[in-house]
């Protein structure tokens, strides 16, 4: 079986919303697997807390370490060492038995004003994750956070009873049930949660990149001291983990929608 946990970056409501992008990360992993990933992550929190003082019980918010918040401005960390700690759990994503799979939601390229953010993006998400796990028959469940599980255990259900999958060229859909997708969303406080953490930052470093990649927002004023390829960088370094195959034509596999704005 396999573990899929999930965090974003941004807002999912829409039309009203604070923010034009709304990122879904995706960390998946064998569940025997777990152990060993778990210990790797734990052997670097041991070693950022002597090296930089980030406190081993700290939850890991990326945006908010890039923006000097609370609870980081407390030590008082320069740019340099805010961007060294998110390059140090970038490097050990990296090393980890797992894949990652985000999706991007671009709010301006929307023209329905019904338009479900958060469906839309764990449709696209689940089912590149079951296809991925088609081969080795991988069975998969979604653990998120305590936040979101309401909205996201309706998208699941529905995918669990039917789901239509655009064919590729432009054909007709086709419909692929997704059966090796057990139970309902589980809920867990991402505080508790590494992997959870994890996805947190692989959305906030898309959040960023697609600030250059896609025009789409800008860097916070207060984020200004970040080069502007320094996302890419960090995606360059987590590419051992990434589902490449999610999108084949993105070169991180980011999946986009929706594709450009139609005039209705």
């Amino acid at each position: 079986m396999f573990l899929a946990y999930y965090d974003e970056s941004g807002d999912d409501g829409y039309p009203a919303t604070s923010t034009d992008l709304f990122v879904l990360a995706c960390i998946y992993m064998r569940h025997d697997r777990w152990r060993a990933n778990f210990e790797r992550v734990q052997d670097l929190r041991r070693t950022l807390a002597k090296s930089h003082g980030f406190r081993f019980d700290w939850e890991l918010h990326t945006r908010e370490l890039l923006l000097d918040k609370d609870p980081y401005r407390s030590m008082r960390f320069q740019p340099s060492q805010r961007m060294e700690l998110v390059t140090a759990f970038c490097r050990v994503l990296a090393t980890l038995e797992a894949r990652v799979i985000t999706v991007v939601i671009n709010k301006r390229n929307i023209v329905k004003p019904d338009y479900n953010v958060l469906d839309t993006a764990l449709t696209y998400s689940v089912q590149r994750v079951h296809n991925d796990l088609q081969a080795d028959s991988g069975h998969f469940l979604v653990i998120t956070d305590e936040g979101r599980v309401a909205k996201m255990r309706s998208t699941v259900r529905r995918l669990q009873k039917i789901n239509y999958v655009p064919a590729s060229g432009g054909g007709e859909s086709y419909r692929q049930d997704l059966k090796n997708l057990i139970e309902d969303p589980l809920p867990k406080n991402s505080q508790d949660s590494y992997f959870i953490q994890l996805a947190d930052m692989v959305a906030a470093i898309v959040s960023l990149w697609c600030v250059s990649w896609q025009k789409v927002g800008a860097i916070p004023n207060r984020m200004n001291y970040l080069p502007l390829e320094q996302p890419r960088l960090w995606l360059d370094m987590l590419k051992p983990v990434l589902n490449l195959q999610a999108s084949p034509r993105n070169p991180y596999g980011v999946v986009c929608y929706p594709k450009q704005a139609v005039t209705p």
